[in-house]
């Protein structure tokens, strides 16, 4: 079964608590981290401690708009986008490897795509998506 990490509230998520958490993932992380904060993609990482989950996410956003959403389990760490079905036809055309995510079941109109990021070679289909994702209205 798949757990959820980072559920002390007052345990905020440094790098130090990241590198711990993560192990060997943590270079995947900190290589995604590098890439998107640069100016090409210029998100930014804010980190919330949500009470309905009981656990710590990261928002990661450009400008005011969320891009996605970061969260860190046993062994990998998990980005969900969420999309409106007008999304779809543009996200289908992507050069994405269709394995590379999974398509949950809608939360009200939206619906998440799920990223579950384990080594460096998931990255290049997520920054597509990051950059699809910026470009949506």
């Amino acid at each position: 079964m798949e757990t959820q990490l980072l559920r002390k509230q007052e345990i905020f998520p440094s790098k130090e608590v990241l590198k711990d958490v993560l192990g060997d993932v943590y270079a995947v992380f900190e290589t995604l981290e590098t890439q998107v904060t640069q100016d090409e993609f210029a998100l930014t990482f804010d980190w919330h401690y949500y009470n309905d989950g009981k656990s710590w996410l990261c928002k990661v956003c450009h400008k005011k708009k969320t891009v996605f959403w970061l969260s860190v389990w046993d062994g990998f760490f998990q980005t969900g986008f969420f999309f409106l079905e007008r999304h779809l036809e543009g996200i289908a055309a992507l050069e994405i490897d269709e394995n590379s995510f999974v398509m949950e079941k809608n939360v009200g109109k939206f619906i998440p795509l799920i990223f579950r990021i384990k080594s460096e070679k998931q990255i290049l289909g997520l920054l597509k998506m990051v950059e699809f994702k910026k470009k949506a209205k």
